[in-house]
């Protein structure tokens, strides 16, 4: 349950209250008019309403510079709200609104002090745990997982046609991925000592089943943000983890191995395919869109070629690594 306040001038109330009627919300409680006009009105709403009421405002309130909406989560709500029964839930519709999902997601997309930092730390960690065989390190390297977020806002910025975050997410993801790379080539440069532990071999290597895995996990991670379970990321970094990939094919790179980079950066370009992919389907079936329909025009343009592109890529990859399993390569 959200609270959804909106502060706006009291002309519009009758028009509020009536759609809180429609939709059937939980409560709706308005405030007195104060001296400039406006007055302050609360909906307390169901999960599957949000998203219908944000936009049905969104539209009431477009030619209106004077309002504002929020949401926000009550820490307690008594007595509790009857749950509507299963068969009347909508089946398909996203958990958390377009704005929350946005809000989440683009976070992750600015090349920052924080992020640069976090990418050389993650890089310094997986680099060590790769070559020292360290699994627990590799995988608090790969819990960092700050990759992730611009991949997740490039599949985001596809389904709404958001040209801006798609560019921002693109260089983040180019930044973060040349910082990892070009720190492990160094460090490959510099090693004197073997580069034969069996985590790092791992990820010279990648397998139809690892597809599979990929795709699976980059389900579970955008299916985690669109039902709000912002928590189960956690597991999911670690099972498609973009950094030990990066880090490998530097370190491999850089050491002068360069058969056993090619896989680690075949391993690499899998696993961004697939997150992209994955959570492109995921925004499709749960109905994560723009609001107007000159925005969704758009957005259908672009979904419909970035997926053409994801798509033709992952057969692409599919077919090199089938090749390399035939001939032992």
């Amino acid at each position: 349950m959200k609270i959804i306040e909106v502060i706006t001038d009291a002309g519009h109330l009758d028009t509020i209250k009536g759609l809180a009627a429609q939709f059937e919300l939980v409560d709706f409680w308005h405030s007195a008019t104060d001296e400039s006009g406006r007055c302050s009105m609360h909906m307390l709403v169901q999960p599957e309403n949000r998203q219908r009421v944000l936009d049905s405002l969104q539209g009431i309130l477009s030619a209106s510079e004077n309002s504002r909406v929020l949401m926000y989560s009550p820490d307690t709500i008594w007595p509790l709200p009857q749950v509507a029964p299963e068969d009347e839930k909508p089946s398909k519709s996203s958990s958390i609104t377009r704005e929350e999902l946005y809000k989440q997601i683009e976070q992750g997309a600015h090349v920052n002090g924080t992020f640069i930092l976090l990418v050389i730390l993650s890089t310094i960690v997986v680099a060590i745990g790769l070559i020292e065989d360290n699994v627990a390190v590799v995988i608090g390297a790969m819990v960092i997982a700050p990759l992730l977020g611009p991949n997740l806002a490039l599949a985001l910025s596809a389904a709404l046609g958001d040209r801006k975050l798609m560019t921002r997410a693109l260089g983040t993801n180019l930044v973060g991925v040349s910082i990892a790379f070009a720190l492990c080539w160094l460090l490959g440069q510099v090693w004197t000592g073997a580069l034969d532990s069996a985590e790092l071999l791992a990820r010279t290597s990648v397998g139809l089943d690892g597809v599979i895995l990929a795709l699976a996990s980059g389900l579970a991670a955008a299916l985690s943000l669109t039902t709000g379970l912002s928590s189960v990321l956690v597991g999911v970094m670690v099972a498609v983890a973009l950094l030990p990939p990066t880090a490998t094919a530097g370190i491999m790179l850089g050491a002068g191995h360069y058969d056993l980079a090619t896989g680690a950066m075949l391993l690499l370009a899998v696993n961004v395919v697939c997150v992209n992919l994955s959570a492109k389907l995921v925004f499709l079936y749960k109905g994560v869109r723009p609001r107007t329909w000159i925005e969704k025009k758009q957005a259908r343009q672009s979904y419909v070629l970035f997926m053409m592109v994801w798509i033709v890529t992952l057969s692409i990859l599919i077919a090199v690594i089938y090749l390399k399993l035939k001939t032992g390569a």
